[in-house]
């Protein structure tokens, strides 16, 4: 049995698409546990350029099969439209399929998320506007429509109804817009039923059954750790638990076959929407970061807030996930800055240094870091691929961060493409 988890470890788009790529090659399966199209990962094979959302990103390498487990809400129509530009590219995609399991995201799920950010006076938490929340909310209500049920149209055409029942009148009585029709989204999900039904299967018995025999499964989370729905930066989080955790409740299989726990963290900071980020440049320097490594959003364009390494936060996210081999990427935007920073503790408002990360969102904007100053580097170290290639102070820079969380780093990624990686050990 050989079993892989990547998860990010900061607020996402650390590079973990391209790290799942990698990997992908030597798994036998791939599994994105949770989280929906509201992830954006970026891979880059060549020439060509995959933004992902929903797809797996072993998608392009693994020769097995790749799993969208019971974790994940999933919008069939981005499905679709990410398996044809698939195809499109001259990508396979017959070993894609879809755990009978997972909830559907549905129009009044996207409007729901929409109406809400919209809202005068509400509670502007950032979110991509997919309809992720309001279907997490949905099937913790036990009200949410499964991709087993897009191939019953009884229980279907039901759920429907009761749903619509609740909704429009929140549309129309709360948000004063307009109803939406039964007939339209019945016959529309309908027929997107019958695009999909030999992709809805029981992934986690074949799952289970792959760990019984050895196989090697890989399972990829979206987002990160730090809008993780309980230990991340709460409201301003995802509804999901993208951590080594949630493999076991979103792809259904126990704790004692996770085995390689694979934490990603970018070599500074990054956060994209609302929320405290206690490192945050506001500056020239923090914009030379953004440009230099095209710090804009995958699924919405935004541009990312940039800052330096919050070892805190990093610190307080190993220990969660129980990482035991730790990835480093985009160390080449750092190259050039003549004195990096790394907070190592925090100042609380009342004056006391914690080097914990607190719970309370509300006092962490009052936070000030405490930082460790180290000399950079000048050189370009993107044509680097072994560990002695790197300059001394950029090697001095991985081992301070390994020394402080007392986690070795297995990968150092020095550009986006798949080959632009150190690595410094041999998982598989």
């Amino acid at each position: 049995m050989a079993t892989y988890v990547v998860v990010g470890l900061q607020y996402g788009d650390e590079g973990k698409g391209k790290i799942t790529d990698v990997l992908s090659a030597k798994s036998d399966y791939v599994v994105r546990f949770q989280g929906g199209d509201n992830a954006g990962h970026t891979v880059y094979a060549g020439e060509e350029k995959f933004v992902l959302h929903l797809l797996p990103s072993g998608v392009l390498q693994c020769p097995g099969k790749c799993f969208i487990a019971n974790g994940v809400v999933v919008n069939p129509k981005s499905f679709l439209k990410e398996i044809a530009q698939i195809e499109e590219k001259g990508m396979r995609t017959d070993h894609v399929f879809i755990s009978r399991r997972a909830h559907v995201i549905m129009p009044y799920h996207l409007l729901l998320d929409q109406y809400r950010e919209e809202e005068e006076g509400g509670t502007q938490i950032g979110t991509t506007k997919k309809g992720i929340g309001p279907c997490y909310e949905d099937k913790i209500a036990r009200i949410g429509i499964r991709m087993v049920d897009l191939l019953n149209p009884e229980v279907l055409a039901e759920k429907i109804r009761k749903n619509l029942k609740i909704k429009n009148s929140l549309f129309e009585k709360y948000f004063d817009k307009p109803a939406l029709d039964f007939d339209e989204i019945y016959n529309e999900f309908i027929e997107i039923g019958k695009k999909l039904q030999d992709r809805i299967v029981d992934t986690e018995v074949e799952l289970n059954h792959a760990i019984h025999d050895g196989k090697n499964i890989l399972f990829e989370g979206a987002q990160a750790l730090m809008l993780d729905i309980d230990f991340g930066t709460y409201p301003y989080v995802t509804s999901s638990s993208p951590s080594t955790g949630g493999v076991c409740a979103g792809a259904g299989v126990p704790p004692t076959s996770l085995q390689n726990l694979i934490g990603v963290a970018k070599a500074y900071t990054t956060r994209v929407g609302n929320g405290p980020f206690p490192t945050e440049l506001l500056d020239e320097l923090g914009e030379q970061m953004r440009a230099t490594g095209h710090e804009y959003g995958a699924t919405t364009g935004r541009p990312r807030r940039t800052g330096w390494l919050d070892l805190v936060s990093l610190k307080h996210a190993t220990m969660i996930n129980g990482i035991n081999n730790l990835v480093i990427t985009k160390l080449d935007v750092l190259s050039g800055i003549p004195t990096l920073k790394v907070a190592t503790q925090y100042r609380t408002e009342d004056n006391k240094v914690i080097d914990y990360f607190t719970s309370s969102t509300t006092k962490l904007y009052d936070y000030e870091p405490i930082y460790q100053e180290l000399p950079g580097w000048e050189e370009d170290i993107s044509h680097a691929r072994s560990y002695d290639e790197l300059p001394q102070n950029a090697k001095n820079y991985i081992e301070f961060i390994e020394k402080y969380l007392g986690i070795n780093v297995y990968l150092v990624s020095v550009g986006p493409e798949r080959t632009q990686n150190i690595i410094r050990k041999e998982l598989f």
